[in-house]
């Protein structure tokens, strides 16, 4: 995969990254489990496959369909991680989701926290897009470029959701942060419990330049790869929950994780200088008038 950034970036990424995130949350508990333990199958379950030691999961797409799985509960806040292999070679149109939603379907009142990764002709990038739903209304859509193949070998893709801000990480680096502005609000998703999911499936009406390259499906099957699932969060428990309101017990509650630290702030400004190729919040031809949570700053 061809690199879009110069060595003196890099130079200065590897610098950064080796200093990043060496905090609480490194040393925070979290359970890791196999598959059976946090996940149930959603659907085509003759498509899911296990390591023979049952720690790494697959999750396969044909013409006949792709295949899911969910968390067996909901958390309302926390830290969310796993790690993911893509699929290789040519991918167009396939997307794997990894997403936390606070609905088993695509419910219209649903909040949602989303990666999917878009699959590519053999030779592009590989695209990450992020997004965020409250209340069913999403339309808050960033792409990424990556600094590594995501299909040569596992990498960790994680969320860290409080009631001050959503980060979205890949290797503990900062790709995006979604603020909240501390007033009832129409766009922070802070208050329905969230499963969290992930899924392969064809979007080649979309997925890949916008549509244009389809799947090719004497390639498939396209399998994704998973091991790793790592959370620190309130697990919901009906009908009153610990969680109910935000408790500063955890580490990913206090003041420390409101904000970016500063190794973080270095590596955020590196992705946003190198890798965003898409922001909603500088789409003026798509919304002449921002969004409010335009407005907030991800440094504060």
């Amino acid at each position: 995969m061809k690199k879009r950034v110069s060595p003196m970036a890099s130079l200065f990424f590897i610098s950064a990254l080796a200093a990043a995130f060496h905090s609480s949350s490194e040393a925070a508990a979290s359970s890791q489990s196999p598959f059976e333990d946090n996940f149930s199958i959603m659907w085509s379950e003759n498509h899911f496959k296990t390591s023979e030691d049952g720690n790494t999961w697959f999750l396969s797409l044909d013409k006949e369909t792709g295949c899911g799985f969910q968390t067996k509960q909901r958390y309302r806040f926390g830290w969310f991680s796993m790690k993911l292999k893509l699929v290789g070679g040519d991918s167009a149109g396939v997307v794997t989701a990894y997403y936390m939603c606070s609905e088993n379907g695509a419910g219209p009142e649903r909040d949602e926290l989303d990666f999917e990764f878009l699959g590519n002709r053999t030779g592009q990038p590989y695209l990450i897009q992020t997004n965020v739903y409250k209340n069913g209304v999403g339309g808050r859509e960033m792409r990424h470029m990556l600094w590594f193949d995501p299909t040569e070998e596992f990498h960790s893709y994680s969320i860290l959701w409080n009631d001050h801000q959503i980060v979205f990480f890949v290797d503990r680096v900062p790709i995006r942060v979604f603020k909240n502005n501390g007033e009832k609000n129409y766009f922070f998703p802070n208050e329905k419990p969230m499963y969290l999911f992930s899924s392969i499936w064809n979007a080649d009406d979309w997925a890949t330049r916008g549509g244009l390259e389809k799947t090719d499906w004497k390639k498939a099957p396209f399998v994704s790869s998973y091991k790793d699932f790592s959370v620190d969060g309130c697990q919901w428990e009906d009908p009153y929950p610990a969680c109910v309101s935000a408790t500063t017990k955890k580490w990913w509650d206090q003041y420390q994780a409101w904000h970016l630290t500063d190794s973080q702030k270095m590596d955020f400004a590196w992705v946003q200088r190198n890798l965003v190729i898409y922001d909603y919040c500088k789409d003026t031809d798509r919304y002449p008038k921002l969004p409010v949570e335009c407005s907030l700053s991800p440094w504060g």
